[in-house]
């Protein structure tokens, strides 16, 4: 039996490619591409002359069997157009049957556009969220933006050229003048970095003709800016969980992030109430 490989790919620059990348691709009896023409182009670069099918949201499901089949044979190679697999395609499914089917799932670690934008952000990288490209419809996506308006994480989107204006001025109205990183064409020719808030951001991009892909890196609400429960408030959601036999630790933990108030003060509430 043989392994499905979720090969990393350059997002930008071809020398972001990992020898040990470049060794699957060429080892695989097959490599599942989101996009055959862009990947035949990566795989010409490095004289792979691995066979190829395509493997991209409209065909995901019909796909399926053959790609379970050639694992039955040897190893697998899943790679996207730009970056890590199962990011914002549709490799999750495959994955998924893989592991179904008893196949050993392993990665190829390398770029990931998210995570390389949020590392040169200068905002908090220890705890983030994740949310992918934000919804098209300018309606829907100040709904989504207004469901997330407390989180106090790191927030990291990707977003089009033609939609980034509008985007950030959805930011700007929902979650208020917070300090963002604007990274552009990450690893590429005119690879651009834009920090401050997102006011600023806004009135740069406008002026411009935004090209490129973009990522963008946001500040998650400050604890000052969050709304404290009050005490009966949290009085009523500890009883509430010490009715459904948790433990005061456990209380303490997740209610300490939900109310603004510390670990320690919920914890002697709940020790008061027990």
């Amino acid at each position: 039996m043989g392994t499905l490989y979720l090969v990393t790919t350059p997002i930008g620059n071809l020398e972001d490619m990992s020898p040990r990348g470049v060794r699957i691709l060429r080892e695989a009896v097959l490599i599942a591409a989101e996009d055959t023409r862009h990947t035949g182009s990566l795989l010409k670069h490095f004289g792979i002359q691995t066979p190829l099918t395509s493997y991209f949201e409209h065909n995901k499901l019909n796909k399926l069997d053959l790609i379970l089949e050639k694992l039955s044979s040897g190893d697998v190679a899943l790679v996207s157009d730009a970056g890590t697999p199962a990011i914002n395609d549709p490799g999750y499914e495959l994955v998924k049957a893989a592991l179904a089917s008893n196949f050993d799932v392993r990665p190829v670690p390398g770029p990931s556009s998210p995570i390389a934008a949020l590392t040169v952000s200068g905002l908090p990288t220890d705890s983030f969220l994740y949310l992918g490209y934000l919804p098209s419809k300018a309606n829907e996506r100040r709904k989504a933006l207004t469901q997330i308006v407390d989180q106090p994480h790191t927030l990291i989107f990707l977003e089009s050229p033609h939609r980034i204006v509008d985007s950030l001025e959805d930011i700007l109205s929902t979650l208020g003048d917070r300090r963002i990183c604007v990274a552009r064409e990450m690893t590429k020719l005119y690879e651009e970095y834009w920090r401050g808030q997102v006011s600023g951001a806004m009135d740069y991009f406008k002026a411009k003709d935004p090209r490129g892909e973009f990522t963008l890196v946001v500040e998650g609400k400050k604890k000052e800016e969050r709304n404290i429960w009050s005490e009966a408030e949290l009085l009523k959601a500890i009883k509430k969980e010490l009715k459904a036999g948790k433990s005061a630790k456990e209380i303490s933990a997740e209610l300490a992030e939900q109310s603004g108030w510390s670990k320690k003060e919920v914890y002697a509430f709940v020790n008061q109430n027990k």
